[in-house]
């Protein structure tokens, strides 16, 4: 079984359009939690209130990382997703965790970030495009079939 952690832009379904895509393949998916307001929110609701949003965000972010950490972990291949609407600073934080625990990287992203973001691509051994080009990557890695 091939453990893939999808990781990234979480405003649109590029998830589950690979998820669909790999159907029939011995392939186990996770992910971050994609609901905004209550990967935002955890950790005040789990920890207690913040006046300060400063702390608010860095609880949240700590119990996330607690979570992020346990799948990259987990997983041999991780896939980062670069939306075109937000700045994901923490999407490119995970290809960089990723890329340092030696894990197979795959980034999609659209051609207006490819200069923002060189150096990811550099560290990754698959750059993307469509979520389609994802999911025939990993139907050729545990099956050796080519796209046709």
């Amino acid at each position: 079984m091939l453990k893939v952690y999808l990781s990234g832009e979480i405003h649109t379904d590029w998830r589950e359009q690979i998820i669909s895509a790999c159907a029939g393949l011995d392939v186990e998916f996770s992910a971050p939690v994609t609901d905004h307001a209550g990967s935002d929110d955890c950790g005040v609701a789990i920890l207690g209130a913040e006046p300060d949003k400063f702390w608010h965000d860095n609880k949240g972010a700590k119990v996330n990382a607690i979570r992020t950490r346990r799948a990259i972990g987990e997983a041999d291949v991780v896939v980062v997703r670069f939306g075109e609407k937000y700045k994901q600073w923490n999407a490119a934080f995970d290809a960089g965790y990723a890329s340092a625990l030696g894990k197979s990287l795959i980034i999609l992203q659209q051609p207006e970030h490819d200069h923002a973001l060189k150096e990811v691509d550099a560290a990754a051994l698959a750059m993307t495009r469509t979520p389609q080009e994802v999911a025939q990557i990993l139907r050729y890695v545990l099956s050796g079939e080519l796209p046709g």
